[in-house]
Formats: structure tokens, C-alpha cells, sequence
């Protein structure tokens, strides 16, 4: 990426980044998983809607996933059935990828550890990572367009 263009993407992500910071703490939302899917965004390439549509399902697969695991194993205290369990899980994660759809496993994993790391409480981390989606594509679209508006016409 050249730097012009590198410039008015950190440029236009600084700024939303900022933004997002004071919703989320307005909201009390955890910034950090909208960080998660804004990562997953810019993970995918970027590129607008087409970024959105990649990280989507899979970051919204990992999250069912997560809380299928957790409620499954709510209650036990065998590390052979929770194991078990989430090696199973874990393998249908990564083969879901076979569906073009769910064929992003790095989202699907974002959404698992988000969920995890939230303690299960999978409506927040939705939140999170549906606003850290628009936050990526607000950046991307931002940078594109200061880099538009800032380039000599031929």
C-alpha cells in the first residue's frame, strides 16, 4: 500500500476509532469487541461491503457456535466431556469454511474468542462486532474518500 494511501486510512480509522471509543462507553459496550470486528473486517481485505459480507456470517457463526459449547457444558466439571466437545466444535468451525458463505475461519474465530472473553453474554459481543463491522467499513470508506478528495484529477 503506498503511503498517501496508508496515510488517509490511519487518518480515517484513527478518527472512527475515536468515535467508536466514546459510543461504546456512552453504550457500555466493551470497545475492544468492536475493535474485534472492525479487525475482522481488515483481516478480510477490507474492500467495503465486500469485507462486510465475508467477516458477517462467520464472526456471527463463531458466537453460535460459543454459546452452543457453553450451554452444552454448563454445569460440568468433567474436562473430558468439555473437551470432547469443544473439539467437535472446534472441527465443525473450520470445516463450516466448505460453505462459501462461513468460508472465512479467521471471523468465525473472532467471534468465538469475543464471545469467550465476554463470558458468554453473546448479545453484547453481537453488538460489538455488527458495530465493529461498520466501524471498518467507515474507516475504509473514509480513507478511500480523503484520498479521493486529496488526488490531482488528470
Amino acid at each position: 500500500m503506498e503511503k498517501k494511501t496508508l496515510f488517509y486510512l490511519s487518518l480515517s480509522t484513527g478518527f472512527f476509532s475515536g468515535l467508536w471509543i466514546i459510543i461504546g462507553i456512552y453504550f457500555n459496550i466493551p470497545t475492544w469487541i468492536g475493535f474485534a470486528g472492525c479487525t475482522a473486517f481488515f483481516a478480510a481485505g477490507s474492500d467495503g461491503v465486500k469485507g462486510v459480507k465475508k467477516a458477517i456470517f462467520p464472526l456471527l457463526s463463531g458466537i453460535f457456535w460459543t454459546v452452543l459449547l457453553l450451554s452444552l457444558s454448563n454445569g460440568s466439571t468433567s474436562s473430558i466431556f468439555i473437551g470432547t466437545l469443544g473439539g467437535i466444535i472446534t472441527f465443525i468451525m473450520c470445516f463450516q469454511g466448505v460453505f462459501p458463505l462461513l468460508a472465512y475461519i479467521p471471523a468465525t474465530f473472532i467471534g468465538s474468542f469475543s464471545t469467550f472473553a465476554n463470558n458468554g453474554n453473546w448479545r453484547e459481543v453481537l453488538i460489538g462486532v455488527l458495530s465493529g463491522l461498520v466501524l471498518g467499513y467507515l474507516s475504509d470508506f473514509g480513507g478511500k474518500a480523503l484520498l479521493n478528495l486529496t488526488s490531482k484529477k488528470k
